[in-house]
């Protein structure tokens, strides 16, 4: 949630931001849509270690391959957040008949993210989300009409749940 509506404050900025977009047997929590690209944002939720270790339990680094936790180490998130990106641009190419490529982020709200590497997945914690978004630049830059077709192809997508209401008795 706390992604989620730090990801809501780009809209000033003239972002369409959707979240939970339903592709194949899976979910995006977040994409943004803005003139700096496309976002597949995936979020990740981790309890910190409790060892009284201060920013050490709070601290996970990212050499572009592998995060690395206090406690433990992972790829997994990271391979799902490219996995999503990839996902989403190929729909999106389909669906606007243009190639359209989606950068993966990977959230993890209330960590410190320790980059000492870049990769091809954007390692972010969830204060970090609106400001590297706005920063941000994609291969290729969108157009205003990008956006909209973009934006207006993910709308029918995340809109299309049919509300269901239950008689009154």
């Amino acid at each position: 949630m706390a992604a989620g509506q730090e990801l809501d404050q780009l809209m000033q900025q003239g972002a369409t931001v959707f979240h939970d977009l339903a592709a194949d047997k899976f979910n995006i929590d977040h994409v943004v849509v803005s003139r700096q690209g496309v976002f597949a944002v995936e979020t990740k939720g981790y309890r910190k270690p409790i060892r009284d270790g201060g920013l050490e339990d709070a601290k996970v680094s990212y050499d572009g391959k592998v995060l690395v936790f206090p406690d433990w180490a992972d790829l997994r998130p990271l391979a799902q957040a490219e996995r999503q990106a990839r996902w989403l641009s190929d729909w999106l190419s389909q669906a606007t008949g243009e190639r359209v490529d989606a950068l993966p982020v990977l959230a993890l709200p209330g960590w410190y993210v320790d980059r000492k590497g870049r990769g091809p997945v954007l390692v972010l914690n969830g204060v970090e989300l609106r400001d590297h978004l706005l920063k941000a630049r994609a291969a290729r830059p969108l157009t205003e009409e990008q956006v909209k077709r973009i934006a207006h192809q993910v709308e029918q997508r995340c809109r299309d749940v049919k509300p269901i209401y239950r008689e009154m008795d």
